[in-house]
């Protein structure tokens, strides 16, 4: 799981540079290859969860780590046509959306994986250190992605997106595989809608300040001159590991709802300060305070 978002994160602070100086596209370009692997994780996301289900998490895991290594071959490809960059781009969406429907079954069958290694009494930890592991990830391999596109450029991030992938999943190959669970009622698609649609649309609005980060924060500091470029992304996701090891058990103590609530405030207030930010340090600390928010919404 660690490894895998390493990847994800490793191109999300240097990959609007690229779109942009390299490639010649604006901002809205930009915004359509970044949420591309986002619109194909949700768009793969219940696909991912029936194969889970049927097959188990180890080989959701591994499938998820096959299409990553095609997502990095198709950002080595994509460099082959820089020299026509709407052909770059194309390949460079694609491989975004491949490295997104990666992204679902790896986290899914990471889920799925754990759940199925412990006792049910142990659930909630496997969950929040999934999500722990996933931001710790995404943190450390901002600037990591920044350091590598400076020295060697994007088809630095290409080969680690292809090669990491591959050894871990080399390494996967012969780990265990527990037992599925046994699932004893099956409830149908109108019901678990009917279940998670409201959480899910606050969860889904309150993640558009985070996305809106990840695209654009390299961006806003490139074009004002702050240095690094990866600062805002590295802080917001820090802030929201310690976050959750420090308020993590909030919403089992004062329920979801209330907490939700109170730290959805608190994010709008960081997404708020790095807007009108006249310098790194504020637009930094409006990151930190937006994952800070975003952790428990």
């Amino acid at each position: 799981m660690l490894a895998g978002f390493v990847v994800i994160g490793a191109a999300l602070p240097v990959l609007p540079l690229h779109v942009n100086r390299n490639l010649g596209f604006g901002t809205l370009v930009v915004g359509l290859v970044a949420g591309a692997q986002f619109a194909a994780s949700v768009a793969t996301r219940i696909w991912s969860g029936s194969y889970s289900d049927a097959h188990g998490g180890k080989r959701s895991v591994l499938l998820g780590l096959v299409a990553a290594v095609v997502a990095g071959l198709l950002y080595l490809l994509s460099l082959v046509f820089a020299h026509s960059p709407t052909i770059s781009v194309v390949i460079l969406l694609i491989g975004r959306a491949v490295l997104g429907g990666a992204e679902s079954f790896i986290i899914t069958g990471g889920v799925s994986w754990g759940l199925a290694m412990v006792d049910s009494g142990h659930a909630g930890k496997v969950i929040a250190w999934v999500g722990t592991a996933m931001f710790a990830a995404l943190a450390f391999s901002g600037p990591l992605g920044t350091m590598l596109f400076a020295a060697h450029g994007f088809a630095a991030i290409g080969l680690m997106t292809a090669l990491l992938p591959l050894a871990l999943l080399l390494v996967l190959l012969r780990a265990p595989n527990p037992p599925r669970i046994s699932v004893r009622m099956k409830s149908t698609f109108r019901d678990v809608i009917g279940a998670v649609w409201l959480p899910g649309l606050g969860a889904a609005l309150s993640s558009i300040g985070y996305c809106a980060i990840l695209a654009f924060s390299s961006l806003l500091y490139a074009d004002h001159g702050w240095r690094p470029v990866w600062l805002a992304f590295t802080a917001f996701g820090a802030a929201l590991i310690v976050a959750r090891l420090i308020f993590g058990h909030l919403p089992d103590r004062l329920g979801g709802a209330k907490i939700a609530s109170v730290f959805v405030l608190v994010q709008s207030a960081g997404l708020t300060l790095m807007g009108f930010a006249s310098n790194s340090i504020m637009a930094s600390t409006g990151a930190a305070l937006a994952g800070l928010g975003y952790s428990l919404v």
